[in-house]
């Protein structure tokens, strides 16, 4: 399948496009300067992208997008986060909309930060968008997507947990204080914590792209959340690191910003990955330990 790929510079993106080639695919990165021949360059700012490139696509895999906890939550942040997605988003799917023969299929990335803060409720693809920043966010990013939805092209909104990987995110954040025995709780610890290996989260996606009876939300979670005290205890065991510290709530409420901490760190999200599991999606890590193990091999 000819496969073009957005955010290929960021984390998800990094592997995706390694394993996207691995299989046989080829890969038409979406850059906003040129990087060779195949690549198709946009500027989502300007709202210009060039579709002549585009031409020939059969699925498409959107991931760009200001990094959400790359900073406090000042009101200039927030804006940039928002407009990346949904400016981003919306000139994707309306060039995608006008290309002919349309590409079968839009995979376009989302969060579980749609569900908001949910306490200890079961959250499926059917619950409804919770409330806060995030979940607005994620609102006007799906529903960005309509114009490909209209054109029929298959939409898939990629409602993505805490990927974990040594490579960046939330566990290389984590790893300097947990290797050094100080890593600890957030808040109460009872917050759920949905993640996914990098791995598998790869995997899913290109399971998806070839899923043709998929279509609409996904939860890209691995089958086994645990609560933010039960991942603290499982990183230090894997790294034979104590882990007996914890950071209060108002400590992290100072040092970030309420609304940072509250949402990211803080916010309880138990999410079930329903529709990847009727898919007959099957996890290489199925519980935290397993993922963490794989991704610190050296520890």
């Amino acid at each position: 399948m000819k496969v073009a790929l957005t955010g290929s510079h960021g984390l998800i993106g990094r592997r995706l496009a390694v394993e996207l080639r691995r299989s046989g695919h080829e890969l038409v990165r979406v850059v906003r300067y040129r990087e060779g021949d195949a690549a198709v360059v946009w500027d989502p700012d300007a709202g210009t992208v060039d579709a002549d490139r585009l031409a020939g696509v059969e699925g498409v895999v959107h991931l760009a997008g200001v990094g959400i906890g790359d900073r406090r939550w000042a009101p200039e942040h927030k804006r940039a986060v928002l407009d990346s997605r949904v400016r981003g988003t919306t000139l994707l799917a309306e060039t995608l909309a006008g290309l002919r023969p349309h590409p079968r299929v839009l995979l376009a990335a989302s969060a579980v930060g749609f569900y908001g803060d949910r306490d200890d409720e079961l959250l499926s693809e059917d619950s409804p968008a919770g409330s806060g920043f995030l979940a607005g966010v994620c609102r006007q990013w799906e529903a960005a997507t309509a114009a490909a939805e209209e054109a029929g092209i298959r939409t898939v909104h990629l409602r993505t947990g805490i990927v974990q990987s040594a490579g960046g995110g939330a566990l290389a954040k984590q790893l300097p204080l947990f290797r050094l025995g100080l890593g600890g709780r957030l808040g109460s610890g009872r917050q759920w914590v949905s993640w996914i290996s990098i791995t598998d989260e790869v995997r899913a996606v290109e399971h998806l792209l070839g899923d043709d009876g998929v279509a609409g939300a996904v939860n890209l979670v691995g089958p086994a959340p645990v609560t933010n005290a039960t991942y603290t205890a499982t990183l230090a065991r894997v790294l034979g690191r104590p882990a007996r510290l914890g950071v209060p709530a108002p400590a992290l409420r100072l040092a970030l910003g309420r609304e940072t901490a509250d949402e990211l760190l803080l916010a309880s999200q138990r999410v079930d990955p329903a529709v990847l599991s009727r898919s007959r999606f099957s996890w290489r890590h199925e519980t935290l330990e397993d993922a963490l193990r794989a991704e610190l091999p050296g520890r």
